[in-house]
């Protein structure tokens, strides 16, 4: 959907092989404390296959590993680099982060990683009573200025069942992988999500986050398939409302450039041994539209479409509306991964967090989606004070969201843009960025 460019970081240029190193008078690198700068080094092989050093700047620097060591200073996590006079150059952010995964996971609270049962438990009775309390007032009420109004909130809580269902996916809903799993499919299977399926194409998504061709969710097209595409399916892409609609054609075929089912046990989204739990999935989610058509017959079309039908698009499309925003519509491009530049931490780092005003408490804080990325375990009612917790180590990887109304009316003015620009990326490159057409 969009396309990337290089990012060129090298910063030093070879001596010649006959050239002694210049005695700076630096100590060892292993007892160098890494700055909050960009790295300023890059290896270049010289006569005799050694491996030398120069710098470009006037004074020696100390060298900032790429991750997995603490950052020295205030520990704020932003990578700086000033120039001669004196004024910091522009944050990349598709450059290393000077900090580590173990770093960010030591500044969350112990308590954060704590899963309640009873706790997630509440949350889907209080969920399930208020689905039925308000299918009931409507069917009670039925007139036609109650129904509009039950479609967006119905299909509003349909949602908050799948983000539910979703951390039961993920585990942190419970230790207790049988309560996971029974939870997770009937509240799944309720608004016609295959559990285990989904579940699996979903962990695919989150362990290769923010790389080109192995992310699973929303995904950047190379160029070259972009051109391929014909232009009914770009529309379909990238012109609303049609690509808040796709959730569904999803399950069915992914995306372009990827085939399989999340209903067929053989599609390559599984392994083998995941045969069984795709089976068991799909059966669950036959039988609810068994019971679909079951009511339908008792209450007639109609009413069904209005109780059901109507509200079930409303789902489909905040799933699709979040979900999208959660990779996309930054004002500055984001970078996306391939190769070796790729590594777990810098494509979570590319996720957003997006602030949905009173949808907040609503859907189970699923817009607090940076730390949720990167330790998906968390239970969602602690991912806010992770992310307070958080942000003082990530710095200014984290981007801070624009602050919502009571409702989210400013995320579709983003969603326009982003779907307007955010094309594909470039076919080679390894830090590359959305592109337009």
């Amino acid at each position: 959907m969009a396309s990337w460019v290089v990012s060129n970081c090298c910063g030093l240029r070879p001596l010649p092989a006959s050239l002694r190193r210049p005695n700076s008078g630096l100590l060892p690198a292993a007892s160098l404390k890494p700055l909050k700068r960009r790295p300023l080094f890059s290896p270049t092989v010289g006569l005799g296959g050694r491996r030398e050093w120069a710098l470009r700047v006037s004074a020696p620097l100390q060298v900032a590993p790429l991750e997995d060591e603490r950052e020295s200073g205030e520990g704020s996590g932003e990578p700086s680099l000033k120039g001669s006079d004196g004024k910091e150059a522009a944050f990349d952010p598709g450059m290393p982060p000077p900090f580590g995964l173990a770093e960010i996971r030591a500044a969350i609270p112990k308590h954060c990683w704590v899963k309640d049962p009873w706790r997630s438990m509440s949350y889907v009775v209080r969920d399930v009573v208020v689905v039925f309390g308000l299918a009931a007032a409507a069917a009670s009420l039925n007139n036609w200025i109650v129904w509009p109004l039950y479609w967006i909130a119905q299909g509003t809580m349909f949602w908050a069942l799948f983000v539910l269902g979703h951390d039961c996916g993920h585990g942190s809903f419970s230790n207790n992988p049988k309560l996971n799993s029974v939870v997770g499919h009937l509240l799944h299977s309720s608004i016609l999500v295959p559990y285990h399926g989904w579940r699996i194409s979903h962990r695919t998504h989150h362990q290769n986050h923010g790389h080109v061709e192995n992310d699973e969710s929303w995904h950047p097209l190379a160029e070259k398939l972009y051109r391929s595409l014909d232009s009914t399916t770009r529309k379909l892409r990238f012109t609303l409302p049609f690509p808040m609609f796709a959730y569904p054609f999803y399950l069915w075929g992914r995306s372009p450039g990827k085939c399989g089912s999340h209903f067929h046990p053989s599609s390559d989204l599984f392994v083998p041994n995941e045969k069984k739990d795709v089976i068991t999935s799909t059966i669950c989610w036959a039988a609810m539209v068994v019971i679909l058509a079951g009511l339908t017959y008792l209450m007639g079309p109609n009413q069904m479409l209005k109780l059901y039908g109507v509200p079930y698009w409303i789902f489909v499309m905040w799933l699709d509306l979040v979900t999208y925003l959660h990779h996309h519509g930054h004002e500055e491009k984001l970078p996306w991964y391939r190769g070796k530049e790729w590594s777990y931490l810098r494509g979570g780092l590319t996720t957003l967090d997006r602030d949905y005003g009173w949808i907040n408490n609503i859907h189970h804080d699923i817009g607090t989606h940076v730390i949720h990325h990167l330790f998906p375990q968390i239970p969602h009612y602690h991912l806010v004070e992770a992310t307070e917790a958080a942000k003082p180590v990530i710095g200014k990887y984290y981007r801070e969201p624009a602050k919502s109304g009571p409702l989210p009316f400013h995320l579709l003015g983003v969603l326009v843009r982003s779907l307007k620009h955010d094309h594909y990326v470039n076919d080679t490159g390894e830090v590359v960025y959305y592109q337009t057409d």
